[in-house]
């Protein structure tokens, strides 16, 4: 029985609709684990523990592939991850555009399996990257044309994925060469701050630990991170949401301005901490209409010209 199938079974709730499940490190090479003997762990409808870290691979039919492709990784306040409404829904919607979707399982913080807790989520999603690049020709995929999304924490992560300037995934095989860079980024109710008042506290205890220095709360907080030759960026979020500060995606904007990247940034008055792909309140149903508009714009996804008969 092939790995794919294993995994398939394990988690039939995950991947019922994903096409495949990609391990995204060689077998027994994981970085930044001391290796125990623990299974993931899942209910209701999250993962709450993840040891094997990997992609479910979403592709659009060949006919509507548009050559981009996009590393979701859902949120849960680096606690659990909520495949579902911030994984596997978005992978869908990014496919209706042409565009492959691989919603990332990624190690959480508090597994007691890492090492150095706050390294294994962002190891884990350079690596995707990476590997995705390697592999674009087979997938007919533009290795400039890969992006990164998030929500709430998920988009803490795809934002540090996007700003943080060390190759943290490097293991000594073919894909240390492999740019962990993504050419965009897709940010929604994002936890950024991990240094200030603002921060998300559920989502900082769990991602540097509770009594984290203030040297390495900075190190992690993606505003204090942007140069010029950051990725542009598209921030979608809520003015009432009670949850996380709106005030994270402001700061993040202010920070893309600063350096002169492209930034469109939407804040709607209406979705609190549940904007998802559908079912948004007011304005905020806008989103997705925006950020495809925003992607096209940018040159990232065209529309296909049909081919003469």
């Amino acid at each position: 029985m092939n790995i794919s199938l294993c995994l398939f079974l394990l988690f039939s709730g995950v991947a019922a609709f994903a096409q495949d499940f990609i391990p995204i490190w060689p077998k027994n090479h994981i970085p930044n684990s001391k290796h125990l003997k623990l299974k993931d762990s899942i209910a209701n409808e999250r993962i709450y523990r993840v040891m094997l870290p990997g992609m479910y691979a979403y592709f659009p039919g060949k006919q509507e592939n548009k050559g981009a492709a996009v590393v979701i990784c859902p949120g849960g306040g680096y606690e659990r991850l909520a495949y579902i409404i911030s994984g596997t829904q978005l992978a869908k919607w990014f496919n209706t555009m042409g565009v492959n979707a691989f919603v990332l399982n990624y190690r959480l913080p508090n597994s007691p399996d890492l090492v150095q807790r706050e390294l294994g989520p962002l190891q884990d999603v350079q690596r995707a990257i990476k590997y995705i690049r390697a592999n674009a020709k087979q997938w007919g995929i533009d290795t400039a044309k890969i992006g990164i999304m998030g929500s709430s924490a998920g988009g803490h992560l795809a934002a540090l994925s996007g700003t943080f300037n060390n190759d943290v995934a490097m293991i000594k095989d073919s894909l240390d060469n492999v740019s962990y860079k993504p050419n965009f980024m897709i940010l929604v109710s994002p936890v950024i701050d991990m240094s200030t008042s603002i921060a998300h506290a559920t989502s900082r205890k769990n991602y540097l630990g509770p009594d984290a220095p203030e040297e390495l709360a900075k190190k992690f907080s993606p505003q204090l991170l942007v140069t010029p030759t950051t990725p542009p960026c598209f921030i979608a979020d809520a003015v009432n949401d009670p949850t996380v500060n709106p005030m994270n995606s402001l700061l993040f904007y202010q920070a893309l301005l600063q350096n002169k990247v492209s930034a469109s940034f939407h804040a709607f008055p209406q979705g609190k901490h549940a904007i998802a792909v559908r079912n948004n309140p007011g304005s905020t149903a806008l989103w997705t209409s925006l950020c495809e508009a925003w992607l096209n714009e940018m040159g990232f996804i065209k529309d296909i010209v049909p081919e003469k008969k």
